[in-house]
């Protein structure tokens, strides 16, 4: 991505120069009317100068790398209507010309801009802890994995990190768009460049800057932008020989019509128009410029209106190839679900004693960073805005739960194998299908919390709806069959496979691939690895999973929002049918006009206007991408 200032300064400098083009041709234009000829001249040389220093800079670095394209084609017609005398069109084309490109590198900008406004600056230095609790300030270049910090209140945290003391919450808005500010608590992962709304904290750099969620959300934006889709590598293509072709074209029409109908070749009498006039004419709108912009002009503002909602294509080719999909293969866990377990019911021995159960499987849990743990303790916290009791003499047994003393009483927690010989069991069945229990001891009490991976709100609604729009949703996950056909069923799927291993997921998606559907896989990125390196389109759930989404998948929802998808599909499509509506108009007036020029006289300055308007059109027709809701 090109900084800002130098980008804006760019297209400020072109405004400039195609200003003082149009200023120039007036005075020339004057000056002439007032028979002051040669006065007229010099305008008009300033106006050439103005109006083409830029396309002979591009023009010449593209012909030292062997390739010919519109800009040369411009200036062959300036030189040539200079040489016939028909100087005022001449720098008509370049004012034109000159002020088409203007405008396309401000709306180019602009885009930039809606790209760039997703991020804050991020901080240059950051506060490191010593070993004595003491701060000193250093460059954020020199922090390395493992050191300590200290975020201030109101300050961005300068790198990825994980909390290690206190607790507050972060702005992650510039991330993942999502405006609410996100909690953290001991453990938790923090963004470098979110903010730390109100607590101080102590963190723990997690990865270098160069490493962290923020660099590489920039990285992949430049590497989108710079990534061309199927359309316009197949324009890239035939520019050279496009080019070369319609210079060949010109010149045999100037032979027809010099040879062939007798047309004067340089200079005609008044009222008429000689051979080059008409060969100029020709060149002016057979050159393909709307044609070249149309195709990345849309895909750069498809990039940018996906990143303002939260969503980051990886390229035009993922911009483009998402709206071909037939079917969506979807990851379980943290993708249709939530990802984190919730308490549905609490049943305790005696009866009644639902929180005192929950107190005591909250002290327990407070001490673990199991997925069951966090969400008990998390119940507690959210019922009570205060932590459990402290545990003392904490024991884990591992794979079966854990044992600690509460007020010198013991209390466990844990799996039906941590109490292998206790009869109250048998007063609890075993969970229905997609439920989980912790069973939970204490001095007075027994009892069991049961507790579900709930599907997202979202879910339902967003396969009714590519369902609705005939794409085939299926669920591919590692549970069991039981648990599979349960979320099947209430989500209204269109198939679940349930037990799949990495490698059952992979062999789905060739399976599926070799029917000849386009697959898009949509994943968390740890176990789905693999399988979103194979589907045609990966889409990855979130800025907050594994490391391989954000180098496996082509499409990122970074703020794990599911409906996202829909979103991303919907711009996809949108985006699609502007770039077919851009290469129809850019198409359709250069056949018209190119037709038109060789079969009747069309006066140079009307075939200049209709090419530089029909190339704003187009930019303009793409940039609906960055308003559309």
């Amino acid at each position: 991505m090109q900084d800002s200032r130098s980008q804006d300064a760019e297209w400020k400098w072109l405004l400039l120069s195609a200003a003082m083009c149009g200023l120039f041709l007036l005075s020339a234009i004057a000056l002439e009317r007032g028979s002051f000829a040669s006065m007229a001249l010099y305008c008009y040389l300033l106006s050439y100068a103005a109006g083409g220093w830029d396309a002979l800079i591009d023009a010449w670095n593209n012909l030292r790398r062997g390739k010919w394209e519109i800009h040369f084609l411009m200036l062959a017609v300036a030189i040539g209507a200079a040489v016939i005398g028909a100087w005022w069109e001449g720098a008509s084309l370049l004012f034109l010309f000159s002020l088409s490109g203007a405008l396309e590198s401000m709306a180019m900008s602009r885009t930039e801009r809606e790209i760039r406004s997703l991020f804050r600056d991020s901080p240059k230095t950051a506060l490191v802890l010593s070993p004595t609790g003491d701060t000193s300030e250093w460059a954020v270049d020199r922090l390395v994995k493992g050191q300590r910090l200290r975020v201030l209140p109101g300050s961005q945290f300068p790198v990825d990190a994980v909390i290690a003391s206190g607790q507050t919450a972060a702005d992650e808005s510039m991330l993942t768009g999502e405006s609410l500010p996100v909690e953290k608590a001991i453990g938790d992962t923090v963004f470098g460049g979110t903010l730390n709304t109100w607590g101080a904290v102590d963190v723990e750099v997690l990865r270098p800057p160069k490493e962290s969620a923020h660099a590489q959300i920039i990285r992949l934006i430049r590497d989108a932008q710079a990534s061309k889709a199927p359309s316009q590598k197949f324009t890239d293509r035939f520019g050279t020989p496009y080019t070369i072709g319609i210079l060949l074209l010109s010149f045999l029409a100037f032979c027809w019509w010099h040879w062939g109908l007798g047309l004067p070749a340089w200079h005609a009498p008044e009222g008429e128009t000689s051979a080059l006039y008409r060969a100029m004419t020709l060149l002016v709108v057979s050159s393909p410029c709307a044609l070249v912009i149309s195709i990345p002009s849309a895909i750069l503002a498809g990039i940018a209106a996906a990143a303002k909602r939260g969503i980051l294509f990886r390229g035009g080719i993922a911009l483009e190839n998402l709206a071909t999909i037939h079917r969506l293969a979807v990851d379980k866990t943290g993708t249709l679900t939530e990802g984190e377990f919730q308490i549905t019911s609490i049943e305790t021995l005696p009866r009644d004693r639902e929180d005192d159960l929950l107190r005591i499987a909250a002290a327990l849990s407070q001490q673990s960073t199991h997925p069951l743990s966090r969400a008990i303790a998390r119940a507690w916290r959210q019922k009570h805005d205060s932590l459990a009791p402290e545990v003392s003499d904490v024991e884990s047994v591992t794979g079966k739960g854990v044992r600690g003393k509460i007020n010198g009483e013991i209390v466990t927690q844990g799996r039906r194998s941590l109490f292998p010989e206790a009869d109250w069991l048998s007063q609890f069945s075993d969970p229905k299908p997609g439920l989980t229990e912790v069973l939970v001891q204490g001095p007075e009490i027994l009892g069991r919390i049961l507790l579900r991976d709930a599907p997202r709100v979202e879910s339902k609604p967003l396969i009714q709806e590519l369902q609705i729009m005939g794409i085939k949703v299926v669920m591919l996950t590692g549970d069991r069959p039981e648990s599979a056909t349960l979320l099947a069923q209430e989500l209204g799927l269109d198939e679940a496979r349930s037990s799949m291993t990495p490698e059952g997921k992979v062999a789905a998606i060739q399976e599926w691939k070799q029917q000849g559907d386009i697959v898009a896989m949509l994943g968390d990125g740890v176990n789905d690895a693999p399988s979103l390196a194979l589907a045609d389109v990966s889409i990855g759930m979130g800025l907050r999973g594994s490391d391989a989404v954000l180098e496996q998948a082509d499409v990122i929802l970074l703020n794990d929002q599911l409906e996202k998808v829909l979103i991303a599909y919907r711009l996809s499509k949108r985006c699609r049918g502007i770039i077919r509506q851009n290469i129809l108009i850019s198409l359709g007036v250069l056949v018209l006009l190119a037709l038109g020029s060789i079969g009747f006289t069309i006066p140079l300055p009307l075939g200049v206007l209709a090419h530089e308007g029909s190339t704003l059109i187009v930019v303009m027709n793409s940039l609906r991408l960055l308003f559309s809701r």
